[in-house]
């Protein structure tokens, strides 16, 4: 373990705290095309403003998960160097998890970062994961590969509840048409969501979201980012990768993945002991609010996890709209 990462994050409190300055302003920008049908443009805005406030930390960032590669985005690139320097850091970010979501208005769209020592998160490539995500008390008792109503079987003894009292969220696709078949079957309620599925999963380990299951393929990047606070937090998180095509699957293997079928776990996908992990709300979600204005000001609420401690924060902010930000140290 990075000896000064974990003196510095577990001794400053505030250096945590910055980190959730950093999805504040990334929320607040991409909250003014909440509804307006403009992805790209919010997005666009989160991106600049996160970068903008990663840049005035004292970090030696390095963006592990981010907008794409060089040749495909000019800021939040994998591999681009953040930060006045300091404190060694790899950083995964989704300046706007749910860009449809803020361009329709929908629920569950946040500003999302977690941050490890160098070498801490794996560098997922472009593509899809198979992916299961349960809260603590489950965690010991599911498996990617058990059947379907096994794992949900297993979810429900351990939360002490009949199975018809579980809910599972599954991104709603084509793809999980035999998924949702399987679940209905086995007796659980579902919540079918359009976007978002980090959201989803880090709501499994949190009390009252009544959300106990999140499983089905989406983007690899962010099964990361999910792991990261559902390690913080001591749920469970697996994923497998999925591959749309050949390309892929060779680009995959170029970046060390020699057995694409082979489960990954925390062991792979977090192995840093210290985790930071933050989200802000752009629109209202299960686990945190939407940005709201009023008058000249502006209220986010976020989400900050740290690991090893597990402490979860949740953070309402009142920001001054006009007025100069403070630098971020």
């Amino acid at each position: 373990m990075n000896a000064q990462l974990q003196q510095t994050l577990d001794a400053r409190a505030v250096d945590t705290l910055d980190f959730v300055k950093v999805t504040e302003l990334a929320a607040l920008a991409a909250s003014r095309w909440m509804g307006r049908g403009e992805r790209d443009i919010a997005d666009g805005a989160a991106v600049e403003k996160m970068r903008e406030a990663l840049n005035e930390m004292n970090i030696a960032g390095r963006i592990v998960i981010g907008e794409g590669e060089r040749d495909e985005a000019p800021m939040l690139y994998i591999g681009e160097e953040l930060g006045r320097g300091g404190l060694a850091v790899d950083i995964a970010v989704d300046p706007v998890e749910g860009t449809n979501l803020v361009a329709n208005g929908l629920p569950n769209s946040i500003a999302v970062m977690a941050i490890a020592e160098r070498g801490g998160l794996l560098h997922a490539p472009d593509s899809y994961m198979q992916k299961l995500a349960v809260g603590p008390k489950a965690a010991a008792y599911v498996h990617l590969d058990a059947p379907v109503r096994d794992n949900l079987e297993a979810v429900a003894n351990a939360y002490e509840r009949p199975i018809n009292d579980v809910t599972v969220v599954i991104l709603d696709r084509p793809r999980h048409h035999d998924l949702i078949q399987e679940v209905r079957a086995a007796g659980a309620r579902i919540r079918l969501i359009s976007d978002g599925d980090v959201d989803a999963s880090i709501a499994t380990a949190i009390e009252g979201t009544g959300i106990h299951v999140a499983m089905g393929i989406g983007g690899a990047p962010e099964g990361v980012l999910a792991a990261a606070a559902l390690k913080c937090l001591g749920g469970g998180f697996q994923g497998r990768l999925k591959p749309r095509s050949e390309e892929e699957a060779a680009r995959a293997r170029a970046m060390g993945f020699g057995d694409l079928d082979r489960v990954l776990t925390f062991d792979d996908l977090v192995q840093s002991k210290t985790v930071v992990f933050v989200a802000t709300g752009i629109t209202d979600g299960d686990l945190v609010r939407g940005v709201r204005f009023y008058g000249n000001s502006a209220r986010t609420h976020s989400i900050l996890i740290h690991s090893p401690s597990g402490t979860v924060r949740f953070i309402e902010s009142v920001h001054r709209l006009g007025a100069r930000p403070s630098s971020i140290s």
